[in-house]
């Protein structure tokens, strides 16, 4: 497996990633705990050391399943994780806004590193933007938590820009994640030549088009009711059709 280094930081990955919300979160019914457990040793195994999980996958469950998967793997492994969602006061499976509050973003640390069995977090993903918290305030208390030691690297999930220039200019972006592929390339406008001009790394996630450019998927496709998929415009089965040749 080749590695990269993300940007013109230390932080080095595999060069390809395991991105684990499906394990338990958006693309149907959790999948078996045992079985995702020997995945995810398999994947380490593979030569895979770069490891994406959420707090609000599940909620929490997926943070739980990495933790354990991974525990064996300390220091050989980077997980990634995310915070940014506020979460269902119900406790129900869905987030009911956005909080990236630094009270909040401190408290999301504190349970993603339990529920992650580790010391700090690797890479600390600001997961959407918070058009009510000025991004220079997300910078500066993940700054803090980076100077306690409970955060390694800081990073922006869906950034503009913009938002990507001010963040940086508080606290070192180390990546950015946004979702790209063949089909997915909004990215290329202005996002990827910032990147280029700050030392940033950048984290494609999705590069099969969430599962369409498998080959696997046409319009006659079902998704369980549990799959997000059947909220986007581009997975009806008209959108479907249309883009097969793609696949």
């Amino acid at each position: 497996m080749q590695q990269r280094k993300l940007g013109n930081s230390d932080l080095e990955v595999s060069a390809v990633g395991l991105g684990c919300m499906g394990m338990s979160f958006s693309y149907g019914p959790a999948v078996d705990r045992q079985d995702m457990i020997s995945l995810l040793r398999s994947a380490v195994d593979h030569g895979v050391t770069f490891f994406d999980t959420a707090e609000v996958y599940g909620p929490f469950t997926n943070e739980e399943l990495v933790g354990e998967a991974l525990s064996p793997f300390h220091g050989q492994v980077v997980i990634a994780t995310k915070f940014g969602f506020k979460l269902d006061p119900n406790g129900g499976p869905k987030w009911v806004g956005l909080d990236s509050r630094p009270e909040h973003i401190k408290q999301v640390a504190e349970g993603s590193l339990k529920r992650l069995r580790v010391d700090a977090i690797d890479l600390f993903y600001q997961h959407r933007v918070d058009p009510d918290v000025p991004t220079e305030d997300v910078a500066g208390a993940v700054k803090e938590l980076i100077q306690e030691g409970k955060v390694k690297h800081f990073g922006l999930s869906e950034a503009g820009a913009q938002t990507i220039r001010r963040a940086h200019s508080v606290q070192r972006v180390t990546a950015v994640q946004s979702e790209y592929s063949l089909w997915t390339r909004r990215s290329e406008a202005e996002v990827l030549p910032t990147l280029e001009e700050l030392g940033i790394g950048f984290v494609p996630y999705s590069p099969l088009g969430r599962g369409f450019l498998t080959g696997k998927i046409n319009e006659h496709t079902t998704f369980d009711s549990s799959d997000f998929r059947n909220t986007l415009p581009r997975f009806t089965p008209e959108a479907r059709k249309a883009n097969q040749a793609l696949a």
